[in-house]
């Protein structure tokens, strides 16, 4: 970790999805990295899961619905108590939410209205982002919901959802005086397909360039903000985070 820092002033921590952080965690994850780096989190399923998947990891609960889905009080306990103590190196909070099927939701506006409730009991000061899997939910009313927040939409390059070019010029996309993106996966290519033909990562495979454009856009885009902005990329997007990183950096 520290020496990533010396490079980059930021990382996406998946493991806070996995299970609520602790203290001592975080007590040693940010004592490895200097003043001002900044970890962006991915919150814990526990609070995102409408229902939990049938894998092991879930135990008695999987294949269940989840009666903590969206539970303001548990998420301001659980996580962002923890949390209080290391707020300089804290940057975007990810809500992710997986793929909702109608047996979740009827309509988009459904999950906008359930979000929207859950959002409005969230404390101020802290930089919360949205990211979704359902590319028909991306509407005026769910951006409206977020802006009205002071949430950010995160763009997210994946399997099935829009481009990230597309989804920057939806309109009112952009909700937030700061930007955050996740470059995972090009569109129509799985996590299993990238792993396949891009591991060990040690070189470019598949170039995305509507993918490179996006991210000098929200760079640019970025570099206007008021607040700090996090823009990540994943090895299984190209093959190697690096190359895409100095692709997007490029004038």
């Amino acid at each position: 970790m520290a020496e990533y820092a010396e490079t980059f002033a930021s990382v996406c921590v998946d493991a806070g999805y996995y299970q609520f952080p602790t203290e001592k965690w975080l007590e040693k994850l940010c004592g490895s990295v200097p003043a001002g780096f900044r970890f962006s989190f991915k919150v814990t399923d526990t609070i995102t899961l409408k229902q939990f998947p049938n894998q092991p990891r879930h135990g008695r609960h999987a294949g269940q619905r989840n009666e903590h889905f969206l539970n303001a009080s548990l998420f301001r306990e659980s996580f962002l108590r923890p949390c209080e103590s290391f707020r300089e190196h804290i940057g975007a909070l990810i809500f992710e939410f997986s793929q909702f099927y109608p047996r979740d939701f009827e309509h988009g506006r459904d999950f906008v209205e359930e979000l929207d409730a859950f959002l409005s009991q969230l404390p101020a000061g802290w930089q919360f982002g949205v990211e979704i899997r359902n590319r028909t939910f991306l509407h005026r009313e769910y951006f409206d919901a977020l802006r009205q927040r002071g949430v950010a939409h995160v763009f997210n390059s994946w399997a099935r959802m829009p481009a990230v070019s597309e989804q920057v010029a939806m309109e009112g996309s952009i909700t937030t005086d700061f930007v955050v993106a996740r470059f995972l996966l090009t569109p129509g290519r799985t996590y299993e397909k990238a792993v396949a033909a891009f591991s060990p990562y040690t070189e470019t495979k598949a170039p995305d360039p509507d993918a490179r454009a996006a991210g000098r856009a929200l760079i640019a885009k970025a570099r206007e903000g008021k607040r700090p902005s996090f823009i990540y990329v994943n090895n299984r997007l190209e093959g190697n985070a690096l190359n895409t990183i100095e692709a997007m950096l490029e004038p």
